[in-house]
């Protein structure tokens, strides 16, 4: 070939791929291919320059035909037979190991070729080829129920080398069709355990041909562990086994028959693990067996059981979840998997067992070497063992009620808890992607030279990258090998240790673990008698519920019968289980369909715990949630539970009423924000994520923000009605506990209002339409609708019931100077502009702050009439009938009492203690306390009363639905209120209630005495 000729040809071939055009273009010639002439070599040269690595599968190539004594029929052959081209070159480019498997058996590429080589065998096809192969009847289970290999072998290396090579073109046979796509890697995965299996049962015939005394004395089956097992095995692993022997008919020895059992399955061992010619198959590794490697090689089954119902550790169970009979004997393989089966899927009722299995997974990637662990495809973070220690936990916890789980291979077990509700579809579809991906990539690792290893080539060399790069061509990456190879392992190993560490540490596994067995899952029979002892009052209705929930087919109904058993226990803890799990189902029902909504139970247990606890507990949280059962969202996170901000609720309002033309569709949309506020504030009580300041600051802001939102509408409203604006501004004054920031869940909002006409306008006129504005909104803030009225209660304005609704500015001037009283000095303690004109709301603060702050301290004369209301409001407000030492707002030491003292300090010393011109009561102790006004004992002791009184008023609110004042007397209302205040007892029952009364009266009582000592003290 001419100079210019060579150099061309070599710059085409270097552009086709190979490294080095000259070095390919004198291989072609050994390997007797023209680049320039036949079209059918240059088909040759194209199939070898698309593998995954052209030099590697030219070489090969050209060494093949070197090894061949009919070189020419190979390239004719692979000229007229596309497919038998493609997976040739694919097995030349991809492994050196079998590419020196050919060269040893030349005529073996013809394995490629044909229908056999594009398909895949069966199981018992694979056994009966190898079988046959050593000279066995597959068919032949006398005397001792395993075939035996033939005395006589014409192969002068012997039968275990004829196995070995014919493992090896099986195979060959497997990556020309796995490296051209013909097959999935879960269909290679089970071929190779197959193909393993078919082994161990050839092995077995030729061990008991050659120590036949020894196989006439014993039956031996082999149990595969592992991913043999489990059918998922790789190119080049360890097969894992336990073997199970029993004494052969007739022999009545059985420590004969366990030292005979235990020299064949060592033969059997050494015929994988022997090197020659064709080197190491693989390892077959006992190390599974009970006792590890210390244990004896064989057992009886009983030994077996004896050992896993008494020694077994948590670990041992995980292994025998992939247990399968793979050789041997057949029967006592089965009896083996009847007897053990039971204990594996009971395992995950044993103590601290989900834990366990935890911490093994740790244990694992703990001791993965440091330049390793980002390149570990295997045990890594992100790697097949975060995918298959996941899944297997699942498996171990929900399969002990549910057999449709218990799966050997990950994959089926994947699909299997995706279709029974436990993963979510989209989990288990990115877990499966990502197995496959992995398990790929490990297999073509594994190809290359056929050893064991799983850990990326470290790409920071240049072998190692051009290894990677070998390695991303063969997965389809052939624009930017390396780079895409890298990106996919790290987003695949990204996504897989985020699904590993949501399902893996998932608490309803532990939840779901600590059920007792027949607990697991319920059925109809075992239901009615557990929700007896459970505390339902009605089971009989409890149960028609449940069967309401869990019934059907759906994926719905599979995941309720997840969790509802784990429920139950949760609304056994409440006050009223029944309730609760009405509750649950109303819930349940509303959402319907929605796909969040039961997957953010399944997902994060903690929202289905506080769920049964809320439902159980509070008629009112259960009727807000039944209202927008999609708030349930807001139970997975504190941080979605904590009062939000009040610019945040504000801008909210203002967007409601931007949405709406009408005023009643705007604040009905309003109210709707109040009510998701209430529900909020609610669950964060109860749940003890806030205190009763919390409670007091939420409950306000929103009644603040409510108000101000309707305001604005009415007064639209009034605008379009009068057609033009406002002739006066208006300012909304909260009073009382509004005022105090100190709300509560039945509170109406005691309000003041004041208006102030603008220059020029007439004061009747404006005075018309001031009312006109409050009168239209105290009604869209009591329209009808599913959201709880905001009642809006004027009684503490001048001259009461009897005075205006509304005054202006100077009307409210005049009065106070001239008829204002001591009781209204002290309403007006805790008065705050909460909604409207802002400046006119700060011109009536400095009106009153001398009213309410009276220079030199309330007089002597005022003083005693306080004294005077306190014992009239005590003698004539208590309801009738009412217990003076229960009620929380007028009672003995209740929030009167405190609040009473708290004021008359301020109006005795606001005006030289700054710190005490404040609305809250608590803030009022603590500064007076700060400052000697009240001994700081003391003002704890109100302040312990107030907080309990409060708490208490509020949580009666929430326990029944509806208002209350007192501690009830009621026995099971009172044991129901203690539980939701947190008390408990040693029954949890009518002695929590107990508790709580003791509680009350004691703290009450130290706060009466400090209430007649501090507030009739002169």
């Amino acid at each position: 070939m001419a100079h210019e000729t060579f150099q061309r040809t070599a710059g085409s071939l270097a552009r086709r791929g190979f490294s080095d055009g000259s070095r390919a273009l004198r291989l072609l010639d050994e390997a007797g291919l023209d680049p320039e002439g036949d079209p059918g070599h240059l088909r040759i040269i194209a199939a070898l320059s698309a593998a995954a690595d052209p030099d590697l599968a030219l070489l090969g190539f050209a060494r093949l035909a070197e090894s061949d004594d009919s070189p020419a029929e190979l390239r004719a052959a692979l000229i007229d037979h596309p497919d038998l081209c493609a997976r040739l070159t694919k097995v030349l480019g991809a492994s050196s190991a079998l590419t020196d498997h050919l060269v040893r058996h030349p005529g073996d590429w013809r394995e490629l070729r044909g229908a056999d080589a594009a398909r895949a065998p069966s199981a018992e096809e694979l056994r009966s080829g190898l079988l046959h192969l050593v000279g066995a009847d597959p068919n032949d289970t006398a005397p001792t129920a395993a075939p035996t290999a033939a005395a006589d072998c014409t192969d002068p290396e012997g039968l275990a080398h004829t196995l070995r090579v014919a493992y090896r073109r099986r195979v060959l046979r497997l990556a020309g069709r796995d490296l051209t796509d013909r097959c999935t890697v879960d269909e290679a995965s089970a071929e190779l355990a197959d193909l393993a299996a078919a082994v161990l049962d050839a092995a077995l015939a030729i061990a008991r041909a050659e120590h036949a005394e020894d196989a006439a004395l014993c039956r031996l089956a082999v149990v595969g562990m592992g991913k043999c097992g489990g059918r998922e095995l790789n190119y080049v692993s360890d097969v894992d086994v336990v073997f199970v022997a029993e004494p052969a008919e007739g022999v009545e020895d059985a420590q004969a028959a366990q030292r005979a059992a235990a020299r064949l399955a060592a033969a059997l061992m050494r015929i994988p693990g022997e090197t020659d010619s064709e080197g190491t198959l693989w390892e077959v590794d006992a190390a599974l067996r009970p006792e590890g490697k210390s244990g004896p090689l064989t057992r009886p089954l009983a030994g077996h059981v004896a050992y896993y119902e008494r020694w077994a550790k948590t670990w041992e169970f995980q292994a025998l979840l992939k247990a399968r009979p793979i050789a041997g004997d057949a029967e006592l393989g089965a009896a083996y998997m009847d007897a053990i089966a039971p204990m594996v899927w009971q395992a995950a009722s044993r103590p601290n067992f989900v834990d366990d299995v935890q911490a093994m997974r740790r244990r694992v990637e703990a001791h993965i070497p440091a330049a390793e662990a980002d390149r570990q495809v295997k045990l890594g973070p992100g790697g097949l063992r975060d995918i298959e220690f996941s899944v297997q936990l699942l498996q171990l916890v929900h399969g002990r009620s549910d057999p449709t789980l218990r799966a050997g291979g990950t994959l089926a077990a994947l699909d299997a808890l995706s279709s029974g509700g436990y993963v979510g579809r989209e989990d288990a579809a990115g877990l499966s992607a990502a197995y496959r991906f992995l398990r790929r990539v490990e297999h073509l690792l594994q190809l290359s030279r056929l050893r064991r290893t799983h850990v990326l080539p470290d790409g920071a060399t240049p072998e190692g990258q051009e290894h990677v790069r070998s390695l991303g061509r063969a997965l389809g990456f052939t624009a930017n090998p390396v780079t895409d190879l890298t990106a996919a392992w790290r987003r695949v190993a990204g996504e897989v240790r985020r699904l590993h560490e949501k399902l893996f540490y998932r608490p309803l596994l532990n939840a779901v673990a600590r059920l007792p067995g027949a607990e697991a899952r319920l059925t109809a029979d075992q239901a009615r008698d557990r929700l007896v002892a459970l505390g339902f009052a009605d089971p009989s209705g409890a149960l028609r519920h449940l069967e309401s929930l869990t019934s059907g087919v759906t994926r719905r109904a599979a995941i309720q019968r997840t969790l509802l058993p784990v429920m139950l226990g949760w609304f056994s803890a409440a006050p009223s289980p029944d309730a609760g799990l009405l509750g649950f189902r109303q819930v349940s029902e509303a959402l319907g369909r929605t796909p969040w909504y039961l997957r953010l139970l399944r997902d994060d247990v903690r929202v289905a715990e506080r769920m049964a606890h809320l439902l159980g507990t509070s008629r009112y949280v259960t009727d807000l949630l039944l209202r927008a059962p999609e708030a349930v969202a807001i139970l997975d996170d504190d941080a979605d539970l904590v009062q939000r901000r009040n610019a945040e609720l504000a801008a909210e309002a203002d967007a409601a009423l931007r949405r709406h033309g009408d005023s009643e569709t705007a604040v009905t949309a309003v109210r709707a924000l109040r009510r998701r506020e209430l529900l909020r504030t609610a669950a964060a009580d109860l749940l003890e994520v806030t205190g009763i300041e919390g409670v007091g600051d939420a409950l306000t802001a929103v009644t603040a923000i409510t108000i101000d939102a309707a305001l604005r509408t009415a007064i639209a409203r009034v605008e379009r009605e009068r057609g033009g604006p406002l002739c006066t501004r208006i300012t909304v004054i909260a009073m009382g506990r509004f005022g105090g920031n100190e709300l509560s869940y039945a509170s109406d909002a005691d309000v003041m209002y004041v208006h102030d006409p603008v220059e020029g306008a007439e004061t009747g006129s404006a005075t018309e339409s001031a009312k006109a504005v409050v009168f239209e909104l105290q009604r869209l803030l009591e329209l009808p609708c599913a959201d709880p009225p905001l009642r809006l209660d004027a009684d503490l304005r001048p001259e009461g019931k009897n005075g205006p609704m509304v005054r202006t500015l100077d009307s409210y001037a005049a009065y106070y100077g001239r008829w204002s009283s001591t009781w209204e000095s002290q309403a007006l303690l805790r008065a705050v502009p909460v909604a409207g004109d802002p400046e006119l709301g700060a011109r009536f603060v400095r009106l009153i702050d001398p009213i309410r702050y009276p220079a030199g301290g309330i007089e002597d004369d005022g003083v005693r009439e306080i004294r005077k209301l306190k014992a009239r409001m005590e003698a004539e407000r208590l309801p009738r009938g009412a217990d003076p030492t229960l009620h929380t707002k007028l009672g003995r030491g209740g929030l009167s009492d405190v609040e009473w003292v708290a004021q008359l300090l301020q109006l005795r010393h606001a005006y030289e203690l700054p710190g005490l011109c404040t609305t809250g009561t608590l803030d009022a102790l603590d500064v007076a306390a700060a400052h000697g006004r009240i001994d700081p004992d003391d003002a704890a002791t109100l302040e312990v009363a107030w907080r309990l009184a409060a708490r208490v008023r509020g949580v009666v609110m929430l326990v029944r639905g509806k208002a209350g004042d007192s501690v009830p007397t009621s026995l099971q209302d009172r044991t129901a209120l203690a539980l939701a205040l947190g008390y408990r007892s040693e029954d949890d029952g009518e002695g929590a209630g107990e508790l709580l009364l003791q509680d009350y009266r004691q703290v009450t009582r130290r706060a009466r005495a400090v209430m007649e000592r501090v507030f009739y003290d002169d």
